[in-house]
């Protein structure tokens, strides 16, 4: 059996059990690399050297979840769980409570979503934004399954649909690939193609929030968990905004989310909420909160050029296409679940684009698909499974707030729930669109 295969099934298996994640991508990497011939040395050494790809983006998260820590020492989060409490209403106020949960979903899928096109920061705001409203989450006992799926809605749909953003540069790269795969393409067709596969996603929201997790779930109450208690003062609540702007403007400038974060921390303390002498331990608290993103990309980065090095990936795809044949129908469902496979696997959309373009193109101009039907089907294929992978940040990023105290599992109550609602629907609506364009 082809090793990419046996190793992601293998990661899968292991995080369903209830391991750590970082282990099972350890261990599923060591059993693709073995079984795809490399031998052990080879195998430790393609993961060790694949660690490094990734170190940036975990020095990031990490000082991320500093700057959070720094902003709840100025006393907003305890000002917007204040003012969004006084919103609730009294017990017993059913109609505000639907109300304020209302809002409080909405408010979320919309940052969520400015996140990947208006404001290009991705989940850098899931830190600052998540753990203080899960005091207020708990109060209205609002499902964290929903919040995930939520959340994770708008970190994917938004790329796939609009050309802006973190939308423009997965539009370019899968225009870019599928140009030099023989079709050439023209980046303004893209959104078109995209609207069936995307409405998939919106079904899947639907679904979520009107069915799977409508009803009420209890959590505790672990106040001192979820958000550093500190009285909030003017001067601090405007610093805090400020150190906020700064941040975004100087990652989004210089394209470096490790400079804005420590730009943001720079600017909190200026303001005095945080005591030089309290720095250190507070910003060590941060980076624990953040580190279980940094440590599964590390894994995941070295998992995935173990898959890449044994050539399984190229070899897996060839055979797809070899049974295939001239069915369409057949042709276009097979190669969504390889898509889906694949990035499972390596945890990106944007790294999937050009593995499965260069054999992807050519079979669907053999199959007499239209350019607009290959290019729905090339783009379904790289962007399902970024919801559902345990590898990726688009549900890491969730993970990371919504578990600020404890009472959330990355598999079971995020990666799960996003595999179900998403990748389900997207294949659907994917292959829907290969056959009607």
């Amino acid at each position: 059996m082809n090793s990419v295969i046996i190793a992601v099934f293998v990661m899968l298996i292991l995080s369903l059990l209830r391991v750590n994640v970082v282990l099972s991508l350890i261990i599923g990497g060591l059993v693709g690399g073995l079984t795809g011939g490399l031998g052990i040395e080879r195998t430790i050494e393609v993961f060790t050297n694949g660690l490094g790809g990734s170190a940036e983006v975990a020095l990031s998260y990490a000082l991320l979840g500093g700057f959070a820590i720094a902003i709840s020492q100025t006393g907003l989060p305890n000002l917007l769980v204040e003012l969004i409490i006084n919103k609730v209403g009294k017990e017993g106020d059913s109609r505000k409570k639907v109300l304020s949960k209302t809002l409080i979903v909405l408010a979320i899928l919309i940052m969520a979503c400015f996140s990947q096109n208006v404001i290009p920061i991705h989940i850098a705001f899931i830190p600052v934004l998540i753990p203080p409203l899960l005091k207020v989450m708990n109060e209205l006992m609002i499902d964290r399954r929903l919040i995930a799926s939520v959340l994770t809605f708008g970190l994917v749909t938004p790329y796939m649909l609009i050309p802006a953003g973190f939308g423009a540069i997965f539009h370019q790269l899968l225009a870019d690939n599928m140009t030099s795969s023989g079709l050439t393409v023209n980046v303004a067709d893209i959104p078109a193609a995209m609207i069936l596969p995307s409405l998939g996603m919106v079904v899947g929201l639907v679904i979520a929030i009107f069915i799977s997790y409508r009803k009420p779930r209890q959590y505790e109450q672990k106040e001192d968990a979820i958000v550093q208690k500190s009285e909030y003062s003017k001067v601090g609540i405007v610093f805090s905004f400020i150190a906020i702007i700064v941040a975004l403007i100087i990652q989004i400038t210089l394209d470096s989310m490790i400079i804005g974060a420590v730009a943001g921390i720079i600017v909190v303390y200026l303001s005095g909420a945080v005591k030089l002498k309290e720095s250190d331990q507070l910003l060590t608290d941060g980076m624990k909160m953040m580190a279980f993103i940094g440590f599964v990309m590390l894994a995941a980065f070295g998992f995935g050029d173990v898959l890449k090095e044994t050539g399984d990936v190229a070899l897996l795809v060839e055979d797809v296409a070899a049974v295939i044949g001239n069915n369409q129908a057949l042709g276009a469902i097979l190669m969504l679940l390889v898509g889906l496979l694949v990035t499972i696997g390596i945890g990106s959309s944007f790294s999937t684009i050009p593995i499965i373009t260069t054999i992807f193109v050519p079979l669907c101009l053999e199959l007499g698909f239209s350019p607009m039907a290959t290019i729905a089907l090339v783009g379904a294929s790289a962007a399902i499974g970024d919801a559902g992978s345990p590898a990726s940040d688009s549900t890491l990023g969730p993970t990371a707030g919504l578990n600020a105290d404890g009472q959330h599992n990355h598999i079971w109550d995020t990666c799960v729930p996003t595999f179900i609602h998403y990748n389900i629907p997207v294949i659907l609506f994917g292959w829907l669109a290969a056959m009607i364009l």
